[in-house]
């Protein structure tokens, strides 16, 4: 059936309204995000989203979820499993240059009040956080994974946000890649200089 006509093959609807909240979402940011106007976006009556969506946060937790896919896929591409510097820096830099390629949906993910009940949702950030972790794992050997991944974690986000927020340069691919290299670096040759801590 066609989409003019308002109705789906199963499963459809709910692929139609993502798309259609991922378009407004590149059109006008969160703020247009609703769930009428990804109806009228994707040629359907105003009630049918709310077949798949309670709410306009269960409809922003499966773009979400959809965006940490996708995030995961970047981060696995530049590298599945870093353990030098350079290796960890390029996850870093897809880190960013997702966030800058996307920064609508990023704020998303990150920014936007969800349904904390979206198994979907939570499933996508726990396949993020355990990158993450696996990360601090190979890297670090010998490290609490838990608060070192939370601070590398830290670390590349907030590049991400300074970036997308014009705090840190984003004049060219390079200057943001050699940025992001740069802050990485830093971050291994602190922690090689450090002293070790005192026993007990």
């Amino acid at each position: 059936m066609s989409q003019a006509s308002g109705t789906y093959h199963h499963g459809d609807l709910r692929a139609a309204c993502l798309r259609a909240a991922r378009e407004l979402l590149e059109e006008d940011g969160s703020s247009g995000l609703s769930l009428r106007a990804v109806a009228r976006r994707a040629g359907v009556s105003a009630t049918a989203p709310y077949r798949h969506y309670a709410d306009r946060d269960a409809l922003v937790s499966a773009v979400a979820a959809e965006g940490y896919r996708e995030l995961a896929g970047h981060l696995a591409a530049a590298h599945p499993s870093p353990t030098t510097p350079d290796e960890l820096a390029a996850v870093a830099d897809a880190y960013v240059r997702f966030a800058l390629g996307h920064p609508a949906l990023f704020r998303v993910m990150f920014a936007e009040p969800c349904d904390p009940t979206s198994e979907e949702r939570v499933r996508a950030t726990a396949a993020i956080s355990e990158y993450v972790r696996d990360i601090v794992r190979n890297a670090f050997p010998g490290t609490d994974p838990d608060a070192l991944s939370t601070t590398v974690w830290a670390l590349v986000h907030g590049l991400a946000f300074l970036h997308l927020d014009g705090k840190l340069d984003t004049s060219s691919p390079e200057v943001v890649t050699a940025q992001v290299r740069a802050a990485v670096h830093a971050l291994f040759t602190a922690a090689a200089a450090a002293p070790p801590r005192p026993a007990g």
